[in-house]
């Protein structure tokens, strides 16, 4: 970085009292900071890198208060790097801004199959960590682990199920499966039935795989009880919001089977909890549209039981519906694979997680394995007017979206209404609605009217289903700045006990 560049990152800093995703402040005009390492990881661990900026005091008003001495900063600064694993190499800028001293060190994102970047002092496991919002949060076991098995091109969905009996499979799909590889795969087409489960990952020597058993057997769940759906219905736009009567959850189920049921029923579970409404077009003419579109809601539980994660750090975590008044959310364990990155979501082909289930279901004409379930989504959306899905990655569980534009944000009497929640899970008639942009204003004042009691991150993020960065940086942290809204722990902006409350 040029000595321009970084008092123009200064300047653009202290105009806007804010951090950045990639951008860290520290003060060290008392001296240096006593540990960098947690963002020396997390900056390295993400692809866009990061800058530390040290001379530059983050609170409360990003006042520039100089280093205390700017050539033992860079000594130091170089020291901390040479104790991360793999080793970080960061690239150091010193200028002079209102007559003192700040230094910046550029981070260089390291390669993904290198990742993660760790504190040698702490090991992996305690030493690797990721950057969200204004923190570095310590990653979890599962998430190291994603790196690794990453680099060693692990399949988790052929492993074994030693406890797996073929002749407990669903012999009518097997006898479809097997006419299917015959007739798509001509090369395989004189092989056993024995050597083509073994070739196309059914069986590996001779034993289930995972996605043999996901696939074909009459009760997965007896092997892997949480490898299942759980759907529910809240009455509001929250967990934790009550219905007329107090309930919390309008409609609760534990979807179970192989993944074929599995589908079919989250798919019930969707079409019978969700409203209908009625539409008239200019010619009088009247037509009733779904709540969500039949076709997008098929890929997102598709992509939802399909690209979760199967790794033994996750088959105790089940994949999950949650359906509240202004949305719908499938999440499922397992983030992004590789260097997929959200943006590329619905515009290229990725990298697929579970090949060997793919396939299965492919030949079974369950999913198309075409890279078309993002772009459909998208296309079905738009055609019913709505807005586009919203795909989030948070500690290794990624997250859809659809909003159902039944509420504006502008409009708190009428937010008001649909948030009280009479839903009976039975399909209801609403009158037809105009849609109206909800800006990100808006939102804004919905967090400061659901802040009116203190709030965490999570409660936060939850609240306005969208990723945790864009919920705690782009809407909350103004509203910081501003003065609207505050910290209940100041002094601690980090604190995982951190709650934002409206003033």
């Amino acid at each position: 970085m040029q000595e321009d560049a970084l008092r123009d990152l200064v300047d653009t800093i202290h105009r806007q009292r804010t951090e950045r995703q990639n951008v860290e402040l520290k003060a060290a005009h008392e001296g240096f900071p006593k540990r960098i390492y947690d963002t020396l990881s997390s900056f390295s661990n993400q692809d866009e890198g990061g800058i530390l900026i040290f001379g530059v005091n983050d609170k409360p008003n990003y006042e520039i208060v100089g280093v205390y001495d700017a050539e033992d900063v860079q000594r130091k600064i170089s020291e901390a790097c040479k104790q991360m694993e793999p080793l970080v190499r960061a690239l150091t800028t010193i200028c002079e801004i209102n007559g003192k001293m700040v230094v910046s060190a550029e981070i260089p994102s390291v390669e993904y199959s290198l990742r993660p970047v760790f504190y040698k002092g702490q090991e992996r496991l305690k030493g690797s960590f990721v950057h969200v919002g204004d923190a570095d949060e310590l990653m979890t076991e599962y998430e190291v682990y994603s790196y690794e098995a990453f680099r060693n091109r692990v399949h988790e969905d052929a492993r074994p199920v030693e406890r797996a009996k073929l002749e407990l499979f669903d012999q009518k799909r097997l006898a479809r499966y097997l006419e299917a590889v015959r007739a798509e795969r001509p090369n395989l087409s004189t092989m056993t039935d024995s050597d083509i489960f073994e070739i196309m990952g059914v069986t590996r020597d001779r034993i289930p795989t995972l996605a043999g058993v996901m696939t074909f057997s009459k009760y997965p769940q007896a092997y892997f009880p949480q490898l299942c759906v759980t759907a529910v219905l809240v009455p509001g736009t929250q967990l934790g919001d009550e219905g007329p009567d107090g309930e919390r959850f309008q409609d609760n189920a534990r979807i179970t089977g192989a993944l074929p049921e599995m589908l079919e029923e989250a798919e019930r579970f969707v079409r019978r909890n969700s409203r209908t409404r009625t539409i008239i077009d200019a010619g009088g003419k009247r037509a009733d549209q779904a709540e969500y579109p039949a076709r997008a809601v098929r890929e997102a539980l598709l992509n939802m039981l399909i690209h979760r994660d199967y790794s033994v750090y996750t088959e105790n975590t089940p994949a999950c519906i949650e359906m509240y008044r202004d949305r719908i959310v499938f999440r499922n364990t397992g983030g992004l694979v590789g260097t997929t990155s959200l943006h590329l979501l619905g515009r290229s082909r990725l990298e697929t997680r579970n090949t060997v289930l793919n396939n299965m279901l492919e030949l079974l004409h369950i999913a198309e394995n075409r890279y078309s379930g993002v772009p459909t989504m998208l296309r079905e959306l738009k055609n019913a007017g709505m807005r586009p899905p919203e795909f989030a990655v948070r500690h290794g569980e990624f997250s859809t979206t659809f909003f159902n534009n039944i509420f504006d944000l502008k409009e708190p009497a009428l937010r008001a209404k649909y948030t009280a929640g009479a839903h009976t899970g039975k399909p209801a008639r609403t009158k037809p609605t105009v849609k109206k942009r909800v800006t990100r204003k808006d939102w804004q004042q919905a967090i400061l009217d659901f802040c009116r009691a203190p709030k965490s991150r999570n409660e936060l993020t939850a609240f306005t289903g969208k990723s945790r960065y864009y919920t705690m940086v782009k809407l909350v942290q103004p509203l910081l700045v501003s003065g609207k809204l505050k910290r209940t722990l100041p002094e601690k902006p980090r604190s995982i006990h951190q709650r934002f409350v409206a003033v």
